[in-house]
């Protein structure tokens, strides 16, 4: 299977190299199995001679599109972590001039998956439109609001959707790698991933920081500071709304537009954090901390944290 790997000037070390270090374990892991498939031969393109990393070094790269042709083509994040630079880097000219040869190459069917910022270029070219997407979690308000057209799911760590893939933040670039790995050999992905000592992690969610999330915006972070002061009283969007002088339907909007959910969802995720909290630092019964955090009974609390986290109560407790 061949597999170009974009890589754009001051592309993140950690992805582009981890990627890399994927296939090439699982070429040499791949003697092991009874019936090994064939190897994966991997090519650093770009739009220009050469690139640096974010972290300085030089890296030489293959003009996209002169390469043995992809099987798949996937994109490792760039080096900036917050919007403003971001949105900057969005700008230049090597990253137009790469989204062109992505839909190009888009137009003779390879597959397409990009990693944690990665998917920011990914969007730059339209392909995602109305698709399902992910993209590294801390970066998802301004997802939405550059990319209103794609379905965004930030709580998820990978999304295969047929001819485009995208993961989650920073080792997301495993979890794609590995994807890529599994439509070959599934056998080899689960040696690989045990090799490597990587867990399933379905959900990005659970790392999350819902406080960086809501401080984005000034409403936002307002019904975050009444809720968390309510989860025990539970939620009315009449009062929300009048505690914080705005329209229900302004709340509503701004609450959607920042994270993604209803107000309602949220204060729902606020809860389920807390009960989390108070798991890890209380020893505390799980029918109190339901009473805490507004829920009637610890089966209605238990149900609700293995729904949304996969975990039960012995597993986060475990994990302090």
């Amino acid at each position: 299977m061949n597999i170009s790997v974009l890589a754009l000037d001051g592309v993140f070390d950690t992805g582009l190299a981890t990627m890399l270090d994927v296939f090439g374990t699982a070429n040499e892991l791949a003697g092991m199995l009874a019936s090994p498939p064939g190897r994966f031969a991997t090519n650093i393109v770009g739009v220009s001679e050469t690139i640096h990393t974010a972290q300085g070094l030089q890296v030489p790269i293959v003009s996209m599109g002169s390469e043995p042709a992809p099987d798949w083509l996937v994109i490792p994040a760039i080096g900036q972590k917050m919007p403003g630079p971001l949105g900057d880097a969005l700008k230049r000219s090597d990253v137009a001039r790469a989204t062109r040869a992505l839909r190009a190459a888009a137009d003779t069917g390879v597959r397409i998956g990009a990693a944690c910022i990665g998917t920011f270029i990914l969007a730059e070219t339209g392909l995602l439109d109305r698709r399902p997407s992910t993209t590294t979690w801390w970066l998802a308000p301004m997802f939405r609001q550059l990319y209103p057209q794609v379905r965004l799911d930030a709580s998820r760590m990978l999304i295969n959707d047929g001819q485009f893939a995208t993961a989650g933040a920073a080792l997301g670039h495993i979890d794609l790698a590995l994807m890529v790995i599994r439509q070959t050999s599934p056998e080899l992905a689960a040696l690989t991933a045990k090799y490597l000592i990587v867990d399933s992690r379905p959900l990005q969610s659970a790392y999350a920081i819902s406080d960086h999330l809501a401080h984005s915006n000034p409403l936002v972070e307002r019904f975050e500071r009444w809720a968390r002061g309510r989860l025990a009283a539970g939620f009315n969007l009449d009062e929300a709304a009048a505690a914080l002088g705005a329209s229900k339907r302004t709340l509503s909007r701004r609450v959607n537009d920042v994270l993604g959910k209803t107000p309602l969802s949220y204060f729902q995720d606020l809860r389920v954090e807390q009960a989390v909290h108070l798991l890890k630092t209380t020893s505390d019964s799980v029918d109190e901390i339901a009473g805490k955090v507004g829920y009637g009974d610890g089966v209605t609390l238990r149900n609700l944290l293995r729904r949304r986290l996969r975990k039960g109560v012995r597993e986060i407790r475990a994990a302090n």
